[in-house]
């Protein structure tokens, strides 16, 4: 049986709305860098932060999440790509509140919590698998 089945979590504009939320988690990561480094290095780190997240966020992965197309480089069993995701999605939050945005950090946290409420059956898929 396909994860699709499972419900709302995997629902195509949910995934959509995901695709949105992980994008503005590696936004909040460099507007932290932008606001937290200086001189020539600000340059560098406002890419190298969010790309580095990008690419650990990529590279771990639960085989069979459809979320993800399915596919995988480093096969993660569920809780610990939850873990990770968690990480990203509020890490990115807690980036942009450290930045001095925290109205706009306590809302991404409200709809990450909404998000994530929502999207129960796929946290419940990823936990066993």
């Amino acid at each position: 049986m396909s994860s699709s089945a499972y419900g709302f979590g995997f629902h195509p504009l949910v995934l959509g709305v995901r695709f949105a939320l992980e994008l503005t988690a590696l936004v909040c990561f460099g507007v932290w860098a932008w606001a937290t480094a200086n001189g020539a290095l600000r340059y560098v780190l406002v890419v190298a932060v969010p790309l580095a997240v990008a690419v650990l966020w990529g590279v771990f992965a639960t085989p069979g999440d459809e979320s993800r197309s399915g596919d995988t480089v480093i096969a993660t069993p569920g809780p610990l790509r939850f873990l990770l995701e968690l990480c990203v999605f509020f890490g990115g939050a807690a980036a942009l509140y450290a930045a001095g945005s925290h109205a706009l950090a306590t809302t991404l946290v409200g709809v990450l919590v909404v998000y994530h409420a929502l999207s129960w059956d796929r946290v419940v898929w990823l936990f066993r698998h």
